[in-house]
């Protein structure tokens, strides 16, 4: 294979400013082809340096092989290249002429969920590989469900090995037809099938000659052209402030600035606002972004508020438009992913992180525990959540938190666990109900499991 000397269709900055950007993860089960495919991708869009090309040639001799194994693009650690597998999630960037890309490639083994969290809590697009030999299987539908779980808008079915069932349409089509619909009882809004061989390169960057009767798009063109939304200015504004700016000099004496990021929504100089958790309200009396003063600011720039009372604000709080301000809460339900090896249990003590804000909570109650090997049955009232569990919690936090429902905002209504003794993460957390759909088996069993443990946990030294 001749090495090339990198992508043959460079952008210029005008150009790449012009273009949209795409977050989308992968995802497949064990020897499905999914590095293979990342790695076929990024070579057949010219996205591969020469350097990178030639340590792959070397490692695929040094392995026996013939032809560049170019799962080996994406599977950088030694452990991966040895065992054939993908381990950790790998972030890799590249651009066409049309948008620009970061892919969070993830893990497929079952002990690996927790990455795949990891690598799509912020994709807007989520490709699942199957094997077209093997179907739709338990894990296929884990990633599914992860998917749905994090509200990812764009799911595309990429069927690979097309080439070992010799590209049958039935099988490709049977396949399709079980996995949209159950990702479909999982409220998964879109689906996208593709038939693809990751190896030979059909129907990933270019159509393949050998199925003619498909006439969707390839992998690629789906991912430049499916539609995505960064405009988050039709959302509540929502400003959690990261610090306070308080030069005192000469030229600036009285000068009290909030500095943070614009999550969501938009504001404006005279806008009436609340600042959350205190509860008073005030006018934005300016704006400064990269050094000058501006009227408007959106999401997600990142500004600096100047307010006309002088206020207690710190870092942590939030400075919402009050007509659309959230609500406080110290109670929080919400659908969980554990990360840790250490199991999570009713009266753990741990800190909850949100936005900006980090704040003592306690764990009231464990509702169930998701079973994603039959779509989303409940396992009630389970004693904990070990690692990679899905679950319900009600969490009691020591101060009150604008949190919004995770369906309503995946920034604000998204917060994780930290065990508050060395600052391990230790959950993933989406408060209110993160599935579309209601998980079979209802929630009555667990919500009277929620006021039953309220006064069962021991809250000595924790007050609230």
């Amino acid at each position: 294979m001749t090495a090339t000397t990198g992508p043959t269709n460079p952008l210029t900055a005008e150009q790449l400013s012009a273009t949209t950007l795409l977050r989308f993860a992968t995802a497949g089960s064990v020897d499905d082809g999914k590095s293979t495919l990342v790695g076929r991708l990024l070579h057949d869009s010219k996205s591969v340096l020469t350097d990178q090309l030639e340590a792959v040639e070397r490692a695929s001799l040094g392995r026996g092989q013939e032809a560049p194994d170019l799962a080996l693009l994406t599977d950088g650690l030694r452990a991966e290249r040895e065992q054939g597998i993908t381990i950790d999630v790998a972030y890799r960037y590249f651009a066409t002429a049309r948008r620009r890309f970061i892919l969070a490639d993830t893990p497929g083994h079952v002990q690996y969920t927790r990455n795949m969290v990891t690598g799509a809590s912020t994709a807007e697009l989520a490709v699942v590989l199957v094997d077209a030999r093997n179907g739709v299987i338990e894990q296929t539908r884990r990633h599914a469900a992860v998917a749905a779980l994090l509200r990812v808008p764009h799911v595309v079915l990429a069927v690979n090995k097309m080439d070992l069932v010799e590209y049958a349409e039935p099988v490709f089509a049977a396949i399709a037809e079980e996995f949209t619909a159950y990702a479909a009882s999982l409220g998964v809004p879109e689906v996208t099938a593709i038939p693809i061989s990751a190896l030979a390169g059909d129907n990933v960057v270019e159509p393949s000659a050998h199925m003619d009767w498909y006439g969707g798009p390839t992998v690629l063109e789906h991912l430049e052209t499916v539609p995505v939304s960064h405009d988050l200015t039709g959302c509540p504004a929502r400003f959690p402030v990261q610090y306070v700016i308080r030069p005192q000099t000469p030229e600036h004496p009285d000068y009290r600035g909030y500095a943070g990021q614009i999550v969501s929504g938009l504001l404006r100089v005279g806008d009436a606002v609340t600042v959350l958790p205190s509860g008073r309200t005030t006018t934005v009396s300016g704006i400064d972004a990269l050094g000058e003063a501006v009227d408007t600011a959106w999401a997600p720039q990142s500004v600096t508020v100047l307010l006309a009372d002088d206020l207690d604000i710190s870092r942590g709080d939030m400075i919402a438009p009050t007509a659309t301000a959230p609500a406080l809460t110290q109670d929080i339900r919400a659908t969980v992913c554990h990360l840790h090896e250490r199991p999570l249990r009713i009266g753990d003590r741990v800190l909850l992180k949100h936005t900006t804000r980090s704040v003592k909570a306690i764990v009231k109650a464990l509702p169930y525990r998701i079973d994603l090997s039959h779509g989303l049955a409940h396992d009630n009232e389970p004693a904990e959540l070990a690692v990679n569990d899905i679950g319900a919690v009600l969490l009691r936090t020591a101060e009150p938190l604008p949190v919004d429902a995770y369906a309503d905002s995946r920034l604000t209504g998204s917060f994780l666990l930290v065990d508050p003794a060395d600052g391990t993460t230790l959950t993933a957390g989406m408060a209110g109900e993160a599935f579309a759909v209601k998980a079979q088996d209802g929630t009555g069993t667990a919500d009277k499991k929620d006021t039953a443990a309220g006064g069962a946990a021991d809250d000595k030294g924790w007050d609230f």
